[in-house]
């Protein structure tokens, strides 16, 4: 969030950053990072042991010097990490497997993927097998146990609420589950996949997350559309925005009115998004005359509204995933830019301006300040950023997988 004034004045002030860590029982001092800790039991049994009970299962054997990053918790084995595979007959797609170092000695357990560039999703390390058997290569276990988690987590930080029944039940490698994501919407859960696995094991899928609902309908999509069909990571933003919306002037549009703001302009390309959004209007009993929907380009609109001398107190953008690759990030760059330096001419002095990117190569790139700033030297505005925010809280991520964010 950023509020905008003319050039001049004192220089912005420093930025701190607000962590909310929850810690578990055992803890005993503060962390720097929010997370949940995973108990664990000791047992003598090792997976090496465990495995030798069960005949042809097949083990993906890593590369000289690729196996640290594994042992370190990223669950995504590339097959350029993969030096060979063991077993005859080969593995199928969603088959558990071993992942082993050079030696052949295993680190961990998984599920295969013959087609995919990420051919297997680890499940569980060693050292975990060791201190607690009782999920080791045992899937339908483990989901039961995993599912289970993300439950308690989510009914610990207050899921589902008096204020939202919308909300993020599991959220793939951030609920150790990679490849899966469960949203929840009421008494309907919707089930994305993006691995092999979640295919293989979607009745025990449903099964599990039916079991945390009552009178619930369980779907199963793909993740080739918009996301689940709701954007629950921006759940916290848009109340954030119902917030700042008092007297000042899709969902965020939504909230907007919800808050108070008087009058209400929501640019879309999508004539769907349109369809849906003023539906939403009646639904919510918003008054039409403050707010209204347009289809239409947002630059085209904007380029409209500085030729027309219109500004606004508060400014939403909201753009698609403009840099979905890392090699296209210095266009993207031009692209998040150009239209930020519209953004920054529609606002008033002293307004605000929220400025958001799904694009996780630009936001893990650090230029996404470095982006906006340059927005506001071509408007020859001063910003000052108030608020830095990502997805909700029931969007954990796995610091050993921070791609997952």
């Amino acid at each position: 969030m950023l509020r905008l004034r003319a050039c001049g004045g004192t220089a912005p002030a420093s930025v701190p950053t607000l962590v909310r860590a929850r810690l578990s029982r055992r803890a005993s001092s503060a962390a720097s990072a929010a997370a949940t800790v995973a108990s664990a039991s000791s047992s003598s049994s090792a997976l090496e042991e465990l495995a030798a009970e069960r005949r042809g299962l097949a083990k993906v054997v890593l590369k000289k010097g690729k196996t640290q990053i594994f042992r370190d918790g990223s669950p995504m084995v590339y097959s350029g990490a993969v030096d060979r595979i063991i077993g005859r007959p080969p593995p199928k797609s969603g088959d558990v497997v071993l992942v082993a170092d050079g030696t052949e000695k295993p680190i961990g357990w998984g599920l295969y993927n013959s087609v995919s560039m990420f051919c297997v999703r680890l499940m569980q390390l060693e050292e975990e097998a060791r201190r607690d058997p009782t999920c080791t290569l045992n899937m339908e276990r483990l989901l039961e146990a995993r599912i289970s988690s993300a439950v308690d987590l989510r009914r610990s930080l207050g899921l589902p609420s008096a204020d939202t029944n919308a909300y993020r039940l599991i959220n793939s490698e951030g609920d150790r589950l990679s490849g899966l994501i469960v949203d929840i919407f009421a008494d309907v859960a919707v089930i994305a996949s993006s691995a092999a696995w979640v295919e293989k094991y979607r009745q025990e899928i449903q099964f599990l997350v039916s079991k945390v609902m009552e009178n619930g309908i369980v779907y199963l999509v793909s993740l080739e559309g918009q996301k689940t069909g709701f954007y629950a990571d921006q759940r916290e933003n848009r109340s954030f925005i119902s917030l700042l919306s008092k007297d000042h002037c899709g969902g965020f549009a939504l909230n907007a009115a919800k808050g108070g703001a008087n009058n209400v302009i929501g640019i879309d390309s999508s004539g769907l998004a349109l369809d849906l959004a003023n539906e939403n209007i009646v639904l919510n009993e918003l008054n039409h005359g403050k707010i209204s929907f347009v289809k239409g380009d947002a630059t085209t609109f904007m380029k409209g509204a500085i030729s027309e001398n219109e500004l606004w107190d508060l400014v939403i953008l909201d753009p698609p995933k403009l840099a979905p690759r890392k090699k296209v990030l210095q266009s993207a760059s031009g692209m998040y830019r150009s239209l930020n330096t519209l953004a920054m001419q529609v606002v008033k002095p002293g307004g605000l301006l929220m400025t958001c990117s799904c694009s996780g190569a630009m936001t893990q790139s650090g230029m996404f300040l470095k982006t906006i700033q340059g927005a506001a030297s071509m408007t020859g505005r001063k910003v000052t950023v108030l608020r830095q925010a990502g997805t909700a809280c029931d969007h954990p991520i796995d610091p050993a997988y921070p791609e997952g964010q």
